[in-house]
């Protein structure tokens, strides 16, 4: 191995970089899904989206449990200082991530007919992109071996540097193929009358035959990103090391047997998996309920959904019986902007993970509640303005993107749902570092029996439709969110004083709000709704940060990962804008 460096990032700077890396991934996600659903519409992105939700929790059960259980026992052996333990963490998890990977690849692309089958009355037209995204498990579990090991070590450089490697990939290939498909396709229409040899009746027909074929197209550049983001992690593994001295090994102990660590990472494991399953069972229950209900309001009261919708669809869509997977690209759409807030504080319980974990190995009582309030106040920061912005300027956000203005409407109930959404996640994480794993599980199997029987009950509704999946996406993580806190007060009986951590950010938020709706209804006077999202979000951003020093929301410590920080926090701190 190269030349080592001991990684001794705090949460704060360990969650600057993640959170860096997530930013330069969701500028690049934005210049590809915006492009692409120019390219491939609504009814395309309907199977772009499918495919992911059936990669999702395939995926989860493979592998989401085993780089949490592999960081947060790497860094509780690093803080004993057991670091042949460490190592050896390592070289067991290889086997067992190679062999979940290669079966939960195979039951994606067993399963995926039978599935599509059952939720889309025979439609199978979402197949080629769940076949092409299908070895993105197993390169993803692969990948997941070194993310998780180097996460343990508190150095998340590795994990930000494969995450937007494979973002550029996925960008630059997935956007060249989903144009090449269609192009291709129309130019075989023009001269041939037909699409892959099928002949089409118009060129409406000969687009939508298409269709599948560009989505497969677009994922092939998230397979090849997949490829990219693993010769990353294993390049880096083998220039930089790990950062353990040799020193070090030396005077660690001698390591636990093989046998008893992988059983310590399956005791760890399965329950993060399982609740990772639950969470992305969510998204798989939108999939299937959406477009199955839609269809039943389509055939029983379609002209109430048309009422409400039919001027923002094809008509093409509407005459080929469509409208529901038109419908599901409108949400799918939206819920990439929803999952903006969870990628950014996804940094934050990455990063609080082995912070935490090092706390409660210590036992200082003091070490924890800063751990734990630090990262709590970071993220109201951060989730709460970032949610109440996609919900009130949810329109001209919509509009700016070029989304379908459905897609700003499910936007409005998504938005309010990603502020707990992403608080979720790094309280999900800090009881995964206080060892109570089991505690994120039994609460999302709860939540997500709420999110199932508002969708059901909802969805059916023909005034209500595609909306009802908002509800129960917010009603679910409002329930997790809570009832999380309450769970981690209670087993570090630590108090966790809510209006302190939440009030302050909230009420700026909605001061925020305020200041950035108006200024939209008053730009959308002179200037087209589109335009007016510009100086509608500077505006929020200006009166937020005004009121976030206005109430001095902010420590003196949040500025220590920051470049010259303590200069920042200095002159901050002389007017008084720093608690």
């Amino acid at each position: 191995m190269g030349k080592k460096r001991e990684s001794g990032q705090g949460f704060l700077r360990g969650a600057l970089v993640l959170l860096l890396a997530v930013g330069i991934v969701k500028v690049i996600g934005a210049f590809f899904k915006i492009p692409l659903n120019a390219i491939i519409g609504d009814v395309g992105m309907g199977y772009f989206g499918t495919a992911y939700t059936i990669y999702n929790p395939v995926f989860s059960l493979a592998t989401a449990g085993f780089p949490v259980a592999i960081a947060r026992l790497v860094s509780e052996n690093k803080e004993l200082g057991r670091y042949r333990d460490v190592r050896r963490l390592h070289a067991v998890s290889i086997p067992i991530f190679l062999l979940l990977g290669a079966l939960a690849c195979a039951l994606m692309a067993l399963g995926a007919a039978p599935f599509l089958a059952l939720i889309n009355h025979g439609d199978q037209n979402a197949l080629p992109a769940v076949y092409v995204l299908a070895p993105a498990v197993l390169l993803g579990s692969m990948s997941a071996i070194y993310r998780g090991y180097y996460e343990g070590l508190g150095d998340m450089r590795p994990t930000a540097l494969s995450e937007v490697a494979e973002a550029a990939c996925k960008l630059v290939l997935g956007l060249f193929c989903a144009s090449w498909v269609m192009d291709h396709a129309m130019e075989e229409y023009a001269l041939q009358g037909t699409v892959l040899g099928q002949p089409a009746a118009s060129e409406e027909y000969a687009r939508s035959a298409a269709l599948p074929w560009a989505a497969a197209g677009a994922i092939l550049g998230v397979t090849a990103g997949s490829v990219l983001s693993l010769l990353v992690l294993l390049l880096y593994h083998r220039l930089r090391g790990d950062g353990i001295r040799p020193e070090q090994l030396r005077q660690s102990p001698a390591p636990a047997g093989r046998r008893k660590l992988v059983r310590a990472l399956v005791r760890t494991a399965v329950p993060v998996a399982l609740g990772a399953l639950a969470v992305n069972l969510s998204s798989l229950v939108d999939t299937a309920f959406l477009q199955n209900r839609i269809t039943a309001v389509m055939e029983q009261d379609g002209e109430v959904l048309l009422g409400l919708y039919g001027g923002f669809l094809r008509p093409e869509d509407i005459a080929q019986g469509r409208v529901p997977t038109a419908l599901f690209g409108c949400y799918t759409n939206a819920l990439t902007l929803f999952m903006l807030v969870p990628a950014m504080t996804q940094a934050f319980g990455v990063s609080a993970l082995p912070s935490v974990t090092a706390a409660w190995t210590s036992g200082s009582r003091r070490k924890l509640e800063a751990s734990i309030g630090s990262v709590l106040r970071v993220v109201a920061l951060v989730t709460v303005p970032a949610g109440i912005a996609l919900s009130v300027l949810s329109g001209p956000i919509a509009a700016l993107l070029g989304y379908n203005p459905v897609t700003g409407k499910i936007l409005v109930l998504l938005g309010l749902g990603s502020i707990f959404a992403a608080a979720n996640t790094p309280i999900n994480s800090m009881l995964q570092a206080v060892g109570r794993i089991d505690l994120p599980v039994k609460l999302l199997c709860v939540g997500l029996v709420i999110k199932v029987a508002l969708n059901y009950a909802l969805t059916s509704v023909p005034e209500i439709n595609v909306m009802g999946a908002g509800v129960g996406t917010l009603v679910c993580y409002f329930f997790l969110t809570f009832f999380g806190l309450a769970a981690l007060g209670k087993e570090t009986n630590l108090p966790i004083p809510l209006f302190r951590l939440f009030g302050k950010p909230f009420l700026a938020s909605l001061a925020a709000a305020a200041a950035g709706w108006n200024t939209a209804k008053l730009a959308e006077r002179f200037v087209p709704q589109r335009a007016a999202a510009l100086p509608a979000m500077a505006v929020f951003l200006i009166v937020y940060a005004f009121f976030v020093l206005f109430f001095r929301v902010l420590k003196k410590s949040d500025f220590s990962a920051l470049p010259a920080g303590e200069k920042i926090a200095k002159i901050l701190e002389k007017h008084h804008w720093i608690g």
